[in-house]
């Protein structure tokens, strides 16, 4: 059976009306960090990168990689951590220029990805963007 975060994790991933306390488990996660306005161009290049990475290990029995541990499930979704850098900080009033932000993004993995299957991962596209 299909695991599905929205139905199955909805304390972790869909709050409710009022504020409660939860214990979020360790999770690991494909991750990529930058810095800037997330309205240029560029930025949707960093989430490419992450969905990108993220269906290559959902689809990977169809490659005939299958990890142990593997069971069908959905994509999580995208999450961020953002900030502003050490310099904005210095002059912050209330306003910041979006050039300013500082980002963390990343998209949560199944506990079956390990370090090893992991880099295999980001070794095969990086070898499928070098054959462009």
């Amino acid at each position: 059976m299909k695991h599905e975060w929205r139905k199955r994790e909805k304390d972790i991933y869909l709050p409710k009306n009022k504020p409660v306390i939860i214990q979020i488990p360790e999770y690991k996660f494909f991750t990529i960090e930058g810095k800037g306005n997330p309205n240029d161009d560029y930025f949707s290049e960093y989430i490419r990168v992450l969905y990108s990475l993220s269906y290559a290990v959902k689809m990977s029995p169809k490659k005939g990689l299958e990890p142990k541990g593997y069971f069908d499930y959905t994509v999580y979704p995208l999450e961020g951590v953002w900030d502003i850098n050490e310099e904005a900080k210095k002059k912050f009033y209330g306003k910041f220029d979006k050039n300013d932000l500082v980002f963390k993004l990343m998209i949560r993995q199944p506990n079956f990805v390990d370090k090893q299957f992991a880099i295999m991962i980001l070794e095969r596209k990086r070898k499928n963007l070098m054959n462009y």
